[in-house]
């Protein structure tokens, strides 16, 4: 599918971001393998954790999805059924991930695949530990790629030190820990975001935090909560950076996610000189939220990189459009892992940027983008994935001329009424 999308003149109004796609996915996970009812509110229906929702049903568990709000009659872990078919995980690497620490804990077998993105994609960071532990894993190229089989139920905790700053990695890890024997800890070299830490607290689970460590003791069981589900930062990214790069702008986000460890896109942003209200926070104890009003800016060239890193890393190709309007040079580094994303992000961002004007190169690990460019209107390529096409998306709003996004429905993954939203920013600034 493609989308025709135009330059416009500012952006103003106020929006409810959808639900964040990380704590939404565990919301149903953790639900389906705790005893008894949880009811989340906030929930995104979005592609990717509907593959999630999918993947549950097949083994048993009883969901019920109407808009954003589920029920799940959680089954405890010992009450997963074999599945009778594959589990798909679609596009969804989280799903694929953290479900395979699920799965190491189950004495059935069963077997996980994906679409072609996520037979791009590596396994063998959560597969190696998860054997380690004693699950039996097998597949395409020895366990790197899916489909993977997979059967567990014999897992003794270990003490992992993962060589990447990953959540998807140390949450798997926790999620085998909870019925291994002994204690399970992971430490990492930067702390990734803490969804699953959080999470499992809620639903009466002790992991213990320290530094960059997280440590869970075996045979713990969970219990049916709720759980509201804030706006997710990463689409309010987007929203974030159109509102300071467009002309004649003026955007307010509600309910937005303030994790700390998700919240490195407003740090730079401000660090880059962004007009960035941050108010109304509430839910500091659970997963914290706010309102956020951004305003058209001025922005600076600076680099991004170190330990801010995994704290940004789904923001990186709205960052980058961000810098393509900043005075100076802006130099991204310590990014390799945005290669093995939906897709090489690195290559991606910088090719389809490069089609609309921009001076922009690729690096091992990054980019370096040249401010303050003029986008020209261009034949773009989401190439499969979201966050390309949202980011091709805004570049549009500044682009001369009119700009073709193929792939456009790529965007349904995490977000599927953005360009709605964008349409209705477009028309409140009528008059203005």
């Amino acid at each position: 599918m493609s989308k025709r999308l135009k330059p416009v003149s500012g952006l103003h109004g106020t929006i409810q971001i959808p639900g964040d796609k990380s704590i939404s996915h565990r919301a149903v996970m953790f639900g389906s393998i705790a005893d008894g009812r949880t009811t989340v509110t906030g929930f995104l229906p979005g592609d990717d954790c509907l593959s999630t929702v999918d993947c549950f049903r097949k083994m048993g568990v009883s969901i019920e999805q109407k808009k954003d709000t589920v029920i799940i009659e959680g089954k405890g872990l010992k009450g997963l059924k074999e599945p009778m078919d594959i589990l798909d995980a679609g596009n969804s690497g989280t799903t694929i991930r953290l479900m395979l620490g699920i799965l190491a804990n189950t004495p059935f077998h069963s077997c996980m695949t994906g679409d072609s993105s996520i037979a791009k994609r590596p396994m063998k960071r959560v597969t190696n530990p998860l054997r380690e532990m004693g699950a039996a894993i097998e597949g395409r190229d020895q366990g790197n790629y899916v489909p993977l089989s997979i059967r567990g139920g014999q897992c003794k905790g270990i003490d992992y030190h993962s060589p990447v700053a990953s959540a998807q990695v140390k949450s798997a890890i926790l999620l085998a820990g909870l019925s291994a024997e002994g204690t399970t800890s992971v430490t990492e070299p930067f702390k990734s975001r803490d969804h699953t830490e959080r999470m499992l607290g809620a639903f009466g689970c002790k992991v213990d935090v320290d530094g960059n460590t997280a440590s869970i003791n075996g045979g713990q069981g969970l219990t049916g909560t709720h759980i509201e589900v804030p706006g997710d930062i990463s689409s309010a990214a987007f929203f974030l950076v159109a509102g300071s790069i467009i002309p004649n702008s003026e955007i307010t986000l509600k309910k937005v996610g303030m994790n700390p460890t998700r919240t490195g896109i407003i740090d730079v942003l401000k660090e880059m000189g962004a007009d960035i209200t941050v108010s109304h926070i509430e839910g500091e104890d659970a997963e914290p939220y706010a309102d956020l009003t951004v305003k058209t800016s001025r922005l600076n060239g600076i680099e991004i990189s170190g330990s801010i890193i995994p704290r940004l890393i789904d923001e990186i190709p709205i960052i980058a459009l961000a810098a393509t309007q900043a005075t100076g040079t802006t130099v991204i580094k310590d990014a390799a892992e945005l290669k093995v994303k939906e897709t090489n992000r690195i290559d991606t961002v910088v090719h389809e940027l490069q089609k609309m004007g921009v001076e922009i190169e690729a690096t091992s690990d990054g980019m370096i983008i040249k401010g303050t460019s003029s986008l020209k209107g261009a034949e773009v390529d989401s190439h499969g994935d979201h966050r390309i096409g949202m980011m091709l998306a805004v570049a549009s709003c500044l682009g001369e001329g009119e700009t073709t996004l193929l792939n456009s429905d790529a965007v349904s993954v995490s977000y599927p009424g953005f360009f709605g939203e964008l349409e209705k920013l477009q028309n409140e600034n009528i008059g203005v």
